[in-house]
């Protein structure tokens, strides 16, 4: 019975139909430059002129060296692999459909000059970083809301449950993955019932991110039960980068009043109810008041460009409610190109390092990141900054660990402090620094985060979490192992961690 399921699910069938293209695309070309020798020297030509174009093209050269590399390493065929991966753009027609979201959305977002000449008084580098997230990720900055910080997804599981039993409206849920088990069932229970008391209810995860997870069409068994439910960016097996592209986003919305977002995924181990990893450390925050209204729209915004209909949002957008003031708080979004002009959460990060006095805590589940961002967190710790860095001691992908290792040597010898969580994983997404700002969001430091997915976090400045995020990251200090300067890699682990680098902004 296992060997049955396991020979029809739907994982192994698309990869092996992948390996086919791909074995059969290298016959193709094989078969050609044997037999056809013009085929060859064409190929080298279009190699040439992908050089050339790869070069001029509006990217960050970390994208392109890797595609040179590619093109010029395994000329002829290096050009035809670009033409299949390079291009992960989304076509004309979702760009425009996401266009138009976009531009429907724009008068949620109109500033506010009262906010802004506050923050400007109290600090104008916080203003910076506040114009920054609106101008390129098109979401304002909130007071009137209260801010709520779990240190862990038991906590964080026993509000969310709490939380949804008092739905009145709406309530939606956007994950990268969902997995049935005493997390998932638990709140599904919760969900059907509110489905069928005629409450609004919409479920978005990701197709890749659940695919070893889930049954195969669980969308429809939702939607059977009322649940409008839709799978983000449907895996089809195909060869097209389009797939690098996925919804890695955390959001739970409730009535507009209430918001959940953070690290934590809707699965068991995420609550420590299942042990893959050793002891299972993740955080998240909730929202209460007016800036839930900007993770309203980011859900409605994805589940409209699923769906290709636009719907009127005004009807979501005004049922938060006021809360007392508790800083200023500013939920953002972020995702591929050209969809967003920036690498939002990535400047977000630069932007809370470079402007750090005293120090800066951050905690990743992985470091991968480029040139320009180890170089921000170097200058932070040589100008004096305390920077502190945690990252898993049991990993959950040996290679990508291999890589995050690879960059604690440099990182120590210009100051900055690396600690491994020892107890296991640490899935947290935060930073915090000099008392006044942090950021909890669900961007990891790698290029599939920066680059390749939709993500999403809460940049926040004088509230009362900045602090509980602090004690949280010195708490978890006592659990982790310094990196110290003998820390070495073998000859061995660095060739491999050297040359998968190479492809790292690629995956």
């Amino acid at each position: 019975m296992k060997l049955i399921k396991f020979l029809f699910n739907r994982a192994l069938i698309i990869s092996l139909l992948l390996l086919l293209q791909i074995v059969l695309l290298c016959i193709f070309i094989n078969v050609f430059n044997t037999y056809f020798g013009y085929i060859y020297i064409l190929l080298g030509i279009l190699s040439g002129l992908l050089i050339l174009y790869v070069l001029n093209r509006d990217q960050e050269p970390d994208i392109k060296m890797p595609w040179i590399f590619v093109i010029v390493a395994i000329a002829p065929l290096g050009g035809v692999i670009y033409l299949l991966f390079g291009n992960n753009k989304p076509s004309k027609r979702h760009k425009k459909l996401y266009y138009k979201i976009y531009s429907n959305s724009r008068k949620y977002n109109l500033s506010n000059k009262t906010l802004e000449i506050k923050l400007k008084e109290e600090n104008p580098l916080a203003l910076g970083q506040s114009n920054y997230i609106s101008k390129s990720s098109y979401l304002r900055p909130y007071q009137n809301t209260q801010t709520k910080y779990f240190e862990n997804g038991e906590a964080f599981f026993d509000e969310l449950l709490k939380r949804l039993k008092k739905a009145k409206k709406f309530i939606f849920m956007e994950y990268f993955i969902i997995e049935q088990g005493k997390m998932w069932n638990s709140i599904l229970e919760i969900l059907i019932q509110k489905a069928n008391s005629g409450i609004d209810v919409r479920v978005i995860y990701d197709d890749i991110g659940s695919i070893y997870k889930l049954p195969f069409n669980y969308d429809k068994k939702l939607r059977k039960h009322n649940i409008a439910c839709i799978k983000f960016n449907k895996f089809s097996p195909i060869i097209s980068s389009i797939h690098n592209n996925r919804d890695h986003r955390k959001i739970t919305v409730i009535d507009g009043e209430v918001a959940f977002t953070g690290g934590i995924n809707l699965a068991d181990e995420y609550i420590n109810e299942k042990v893959l990893y050793g002891h299972w450390k993740d955080s998240a925050i909730m929202l209460k008041g007016e800036a839930v209204k900007n993770f309203t729209l980011m859900f409605l915004q994805n589940y409209n460009a699923q769906t290709g209909l636009i719907e009127d949002y005004d009807k979501f957008m005004l049922c938060s409610k006021k809360a007392k003031t508790d800083g200023y708080v500013q939920p953002f979004g972020d995702g591929p190109t050209p969809l967003y002009v920036d690498r939002v959460g990535e400047n977000v990060y630069m932007n809370i390092i470079n402007q750090a006095k005293d120090y800066v805590y951050i905690t990743t589940p992985y470091l991968i990141t480029d040139f320009n961002f180890l170089q921000c967190l170097k200058l932070a710790s040589k100008r004096g900054v305390d920077v502190r860095i945690i990252t898993p001691h049991i990993p959950d992908k040996k290679i990508v660990f291999l890589q995050t290792q690879s960059n604690y040597s440099k990182l120590i010898k210009a100051g900055v402090k690396i600690y491994e969580y020892e107890p296991g994983f640490i899935h947290s997404k935060n930073a915090v620094s000099d008392n006044t700002t942090a950021l909890i969001s669900t961007i990891n430091l790698d290029y599939r985060s920066f680059v390749h997915h939709f993500e999403c976090g809460v940049w926040l400045y004088n509230t009362k979490s900045v602090f509980a995020i602090k004690e949280d990251f010195l708490k978890t200090l006592e659990n982790c192992i310094e990196i110290d300067r003998s820390f070495k890699f073998s000859w061995f682990k660095k060739f491999i961690s050297d040359l998968i680098s190479i492809f790292s902004p690629l995956m």
